[in-house]
């Protein structure tokens, strides 16, 4: 006889964990959607899995890398020439208005990478 599996709820004492993290923080490219920072969530998961995105000066490289109150994250803004930094101040449960979402973070610097030099032939 084939078993049944069913389906296992938390405890009722214990609140669903929406963020995607087992309880210990939200999703990179989760965070980055959420606070606008990225126009769409698969672009977020692009940068985070391509390099792009630091987090604590370390690259990370798993879109479901946590991020936690008080991270600094570092990421290319358009097309690449500048860089933005921030801090997180708060983590969301969705993707609200640009007035929520800047309240999800402080812009800790903003510069300008620099070109690199022609190469030589």
């Amino acid at each position: 006889m084939a078993t049944r599996w069913k389906r296992t709820l938390p405890p009722p004492d214990r609140p669903r964990d929406r963020t995607g993290t087992g309880g210990d923080g939200l999703r990179i490219d989760k965070w980055l959607w959420f606070a606008r920072l990225c126009k769409t969530r698969s672009l977020a998961a692009t940068l985070v899995a391509a390099g792009e995105i630091t987090l604590n000066d370390h690259p990370v490289t798993r879109p479901a890398q946590p991020v936690r109150v008080g991270d600094r994250i570092d990421l290319p803004v358009g097309n690449g020439r500048h860089r933005r930094r921030v801090s997180v101040l708060a983590l969301a449960e969705r993707r609200g208005p640009a007035a929520e979402a800047q309240q999800l973070y402080c812009e800790l610097e903003f510069r300008r990478v620099p070109a690199l030099p022609p190469a030589e032939e």
